[in-house]
């Protein structure tokens, strides 16, 4: 958890950086794992395997800075919910940017480091509806047990749990879990195995703040932390939230 005295700038500073390392493992190890397998399960797993030390390590070394989102969904939600330490609108919007700035540094950085051109867009069509509530489903998992754990006072586990958990959703949905707006926007930028092309992120995008919307609606029943800690300024917030999955529902269903 970031700690009450951090100012700002180095919480959008850290959320940056992180994001930045993060999407570059994701990306680059795609890459890597392609060059050195043709084999479908052994890319994959290789992408996951570098994907969870990415995350165990990153959120631990970060956490103590900016709570190690790396995650619109999980900031948001967190500006929502956290009683003790509510962000502002401002606040949120400006780590939410400092996020997506990252992200798509990242795949630039991975880019790069493979001798691929640098700026480029993706071609992988990832579309249709089973996908799409696939990466609900992992969006909603990711964001439970993350307020889950803190909410129960095992904060200090939660880079393992999210490791943990993003690993294994990696084989458990048919998205191989995004499960995070900034990620997916990055991975726009790269035309390689973690790639997702630009007219397919728009709905994936769509389906993480559904699962986060239904995400906050369980963790508040199954541990009421919400309680009555929520001020008026959080209400857009709130609302986001909770029209996200009528939206999503209402959209998806076309495709079913």
């Amino acid at each position: 958890m970031a700690q009450p005295h951090i100012k700002v700038h180095h919480v959008v500073v850290a959320e940056f950086l992180g994001t930045l390392l993060l999407v570059t493992v994701v990306v680059g190890s795609g890459i890597m794992a392609q060059r050195l397998s043709t084999d479908g399960a052994v890319v994959l797993l290789c992408n996951t395997l570098a994907t969870v030390g990415g995350l165990v390590a990153l959120i631990t070394a970060f956490s103590g800075i900016s709570g190690a989102q790396f995650n619109p969904v999980v900031t948001l939600v967190d500006g929502v919910v956290s009683a003790s330490n509510r962000k502002s609108s401002i606040h949120c919007a400006a780590v939410v940017a400092s996020q997506m700035v990252g992200a798509i540094a990242g795949a630039i950085t991975a880019n790069a480091m493979f001798g691929r051109a640098a700026f480029e867009t993706s071609k992988h069509i990832r579309t249709g509806g089973p996908i799409w509530f696939a990466e609900a489903v992992a969006t909603f998992g990711l964001v439970l047990v993350i307020f889950l754990s803190v909410s129960t006072g095992k904060a200090a586990h939660v880079p393992y749990v999210v490791g943990g958990y993003i690993g294994a959703a990696y084989f458990f949905t048919s998205s191989t879990s995004f499960a995070n707006p900034a990620v997916t926007v990055g991975r726009m930028f790269s035309n390689s195995y973690a790639g997702i092309a630009p007219r397919s992120a728009p709905m994936f995008i769509v389906m993480q703040f559904a699962g986060a919307g239904v995400a906050t609606a369980a963790a508040w029943l199954s541990a009421g932390f919400l309680a009555s800690t929520l001020s008026t300024a959080s209400c857009p917030i709130i609302i986001s939230l909770f029209l996200a999955p009528v939206g999503a529902v209402l959209v998806a269903s076309v495709e079913f």
